[in-house]
């Protein structure tokens, strides 16, 4: 296990070579959470996270022996560009392993950055069973993304900083994947302000450090694929890791994917931060259900990374505005004859919604003779403009299906 003494050695070390990220208070989730809310901005830091932090620090604490030889690591995508930032700072090579189904935008950035990156492996476990093959032969240091005691003191600097920037800290809460960065949080966190408490979150999708302190130990669940917050999709939690969150993290909370979009939304259009989903899931745990904390509580989000492929941001936006009831889609049936559009259209109009999309079509195979298909995307204020709405077109007798 790492104590407050490593973290402080890898907070010595990283001077001058990551940056020092800034602590803003948010009025607006304040206000939401009943509480006084602070977001540590990882998204601001190198490669767009903290995975940077980790990196550099093994790569510094290992300088000489790594010269000629250089490191190797594999990621989907943060821990990647942070390695290969680290390796360049220093003047190494550097090989990354990615799953096959990587993001081109992670792979393009990475190699930005300097590194070779290489295509194996369905999954993230089995990219970095290949690295680690490739490191045994070639003689390259493996940098695992999250099983290493360096890697995690790193990662804890975070902690020092939280604590020297707010020492009344009350709460800190943290994304939970492999168990790393929580891991050297929590040490630095625990050993500054003991009465802290460390709330880690992970995604309902991939609940591994939640059953890993069920089973008393890190057990394997299936790979999971698809979840917005990928970056914490790890199926086993990290062997090093483990006792750390046993010890020192004070509870583990779920969030599901809805509440993980509707997080990254509030975010961008809040606070103009954006937030992959894995960062966006401790503000998604406090303004859900299963914090319930104190008034008045001081409170740190930690906002891991930004890293946001632009496609996905699209539907992310999507999604958050569905799940908020300010974006509907709703298809029915009008008679085919002039006018009946425009009848249609005025309904909305008189509701004040505003017509995103529309499409009409009288040529669809289920239609009678003498009808036509709408389908809408409207832009409402919330869930009940949305009622208001459908009650004014049923009003009106027109019969729906809302999408």
């Amino acid at each position: 296990m790492i104590s407050l003494a490593h973290v402080q050695d890898a907070s010595r070390k990283l001077e001058g070579k990551i940056l020092r990220t800034p602590i803003i208070r948010s009025p607006t989730i304040s206000k939401m959470a009943d509480a006084d809310v602070y977001l540590k901005l990882e998204n601001l830091q190198m490669g767009g996270s903290f995975k940077v932090r980790g990196a550099s620090y093994k790569i510094q604490s290992h300088l000489s022996e790594l010269r000629g030889k250089g490191v190797i690591a594999a990621s989907v995508g943060n821990h990647a560009q942070g390695v290969a930032l680290a390796a360049r700072a220093a003047g190494l090579p550097a090989t990354i392993i990615m799953p096959v189904w990587s993001s081109l935008a992670k792979q393009e950035a990475t190699r930005g950055y300097g590194a070779s990156v290489v295509l194996q492996g369905a999954s993230l476990t089995e990219s970095i069973e290949i690295a680690q093959r490739m490191a045994d032969s070639s003689g390259q240091t493996f940098i695992h993304p999250y099983d290493d005691l360096e890697v995690m003191a790193g990662q804890g600097t975070i902690g020092i900083e939280i604590i020297q920037d707010l020492p009344d800290i009350d709460y800190v809460i943290v994304p939970v994947g492999g168990g790393g960065l929580i891991g050297g949080i929590a040490t630095a966190v625990k050993a500054l302000r003991p009465q802290a408490k460390v709330i880690g979150v992970q995604a309902a999708a991939c609940p591994s450090a939640r059953e890993a302190l069920l089973a008393g130990g890190p057990v394997q669940l299936e790979e999971t694929e698809g979840s917005l917050a990928d970056a914490i999709m790890v199926s086993r939690i990290g062997d090093s890791n483990f006792p750390l969150l046993r010890d020192l993290v004070d509870r583990i909370a779920e969030v599901s994917e809805d509440q993980i979009a509707s997080a990254m939304l509030l975010m961008l259009e809040r606070k103009r931060i954006l937030a992959e989903g894995a960062a966006a899931v401790p503000l998604a745990a406090l303004l859900g259900s299963q914090l319930q904390l104190p008034k008045g509580s001081k409170v740190v989000l930690l906002i891991s990374g930004g890293n946001v492929d632009s496609l996905l941001l699209d539907r992310v936006i999507r999604r958050g505005l569905v799940n908020s009831g300010r974006l509907m889609g709703l298809s029915l049936c009008i008679e085919d004859v002039p006018g009946s559009l425009r009848r249609l259209l005025a309904v909305i109009a008189d509701r004040r919604a505003n017509v995103v999309r529309i499409h009409h079509s009288r040529e669809e195979k289920d239609l009678p003779l003498g009808q036509a298909r709408v389908d809408l995307e409207l832009e409402t204020r919330g869930f009940e403009h949305v009622k208001e709405i459908v009650d004014a077109l049923k009003g009106s007798g027109y019969r729906m299906k809302i999408r």
